[in-house]
């Protein structure tokens, strides 16, 4: 005798296909079911919390000082294709801390009246400055 769990007798069978409806890809069915995620957003903030930032380095003013006088000197001097090496502070914008950042480059100018930097392709301002050299 068979039993109501034996599937037997159909297990061979041809799968039903509809006539008038094309059948729906894996990835079609997959996506129905998307917007009904729990927890949305959870993996992006998973992300942003193990991102790494770094604390902003407080100078001391025996480094602010020598940074104030390169600043002076490139201010005094400026002429054309001067080049600098300037490691300084981002901000994260959205957590505490942020990133230290090196370039190079040929300076544009250094505008006192906004406490800037400006390179050809950045404009630096002077208190996130920690590091800065006059290449030539």
């Amino acid at each position: 005798m068979m039993s109501r769990d034996d599937y037997s007798d159909i297990l061979h069978m041809e799968h039903p296909t509809s006539k008038k409806h094309p059948r729906m890809s894996a990835s079609d069915r997959a996506a129905q079911f998307s917007p009904f995620a729990a927890l949305k957003g959870y993996d992006e903030e998973i992300d942003e919390t193990a991102r790494f930032t770094r604390e902003r380095i407080i100078l001391d003013e025996e480094r602010k000082a020598e940074i104030n006088e390169k600043l002076l000197r490139l201010k005094a001097g400026e002429r054309e294709h001067v080049r600098v090496r300037v490691t300084y502070f981002v901000p994260d914008p959205k957590k505490a801390g942020g990133e230290y950042v090196t370039e190079e480059g040929e300076l544009r100018r250094v505008d006192a009246s906004r406490k800037l930097l400006a390179l050809y392709e950045e404009e630096i301002p002077f208190e996130e400055i920690l590091f800065l050299e006059i290449l030539n």
